[in-house]
């Protein structure tokens, strides 16, 4: 492990526990994480910064993922058939990644956003369970489509591009499987750990893992996730839908900010 002040040590596990809360609400953890580890640590190597970030993450993921099986009405086969799909999706992703330019893909994914945001503000029920409290019946067609789709399709950006991936799981998997907000959040939880695993053993065999300060901030990212996830699912689709606003439009800003540096 580097050499990090005590001052850096404690903002670093600080961003660890609120980027483990966001992302168990509705992902787009990395959007804090990633940045204080990049600020907290300049001189270390960009690889190493990547896979410290998915050894935290992986660990409060899987805390809210768990938190969310018990609580949620998940059904684990289809979320975790779904997972091996996006996890096969990031990895071709990232085996082509260095063939794509971030310039290109930055403005459309802010454009992306920007619609999502204004289709979740303009359909207030979107997202929403139904108020017989049934379960909505799912066909084998929108089962495919969100293996394919929502698996292969957002796996392969999480290995090209990233950001976000988290966030685009959720709306993707209430908009094609018909689920509300927690649900979805709950399912792709489950998906994220697949992902998450497949590409942290990847930067594991690298070598490029800084294991004792990720063990650290791994700490506070589970006690983030917990909260996050029994909060979710305490105050309901509602909660879950203001705070998916505000991580879309925090998302924006940052892809905008990259793309003025660029």
């Amino acid at each position: 492990m580097p050499d990090i002040t005590v001052t850096t040590l404690v903002v670093l596990c600080l961003a660890a526990g609120a980027a483990g809360w966001i992302d168990a609400v509705v992902g787009g953890g990395g959007l804090l994480l990633l940045p204080a580890l990049l600020l907290g640590l300049p001189n270390v190597p960009a690889a190493h910064i990547l896979g410290t970030n998915k050894a935290v993450a992986i660990v409060g993921t899987s805390g809210a993922a768990v938190t969310y099986a018990r609580k949620a009405p998940v059904k684990v086969g289809r979320a975790l058939r779904i997972g091996l799909a996006a996890l096969a999706g990031s990895m071709t992703g990232a085996f082509f990644a260095a063939g794509i330019s971030s310039e290109v893909l930055r403005p459309v994914i802010m454009v992306v956003l920007l619609a999502v945001a204004a289709f979740v503000m303009l359909r207030p029920r979107f997202g929403r369970a139904p108020e017989d409290g049934t379960a909505p019946r799912v066909t084998r067609a929108r089962s495919v489509t969100a293996i394919v789709l929502v698996g292969g399709g957002i796996g392969l950006y999480d290995g090209l591009f990233g950001p976000g991936t988290g966030t685009f799981l959720v709306l993707a998997l209430t908009a094609v499987l018909h689920l509300d907000l927690v649900t979805a959040s709950a399912n792709a939880k489950i998906v994220n750990v697949c992902t998450n695993g497949g590409a942290l053993a990847m930067f594991a065999y690298q070598g490029n893992v800084m294991w004792q300060l990720a063990g650290l901030m791994a700490v506070f990212n589970l006690a983030g996730g917990l909260v996050g996830a029994r909060m979710a699912l305490s105050r309901g689709s509602e909660f879950v839908r203001g705070v998916l606003l505000v991580v879309v439009f925090s998302l924006v800003a940052k892809l905008a900010f990259d793309q003025w540096n660029a």
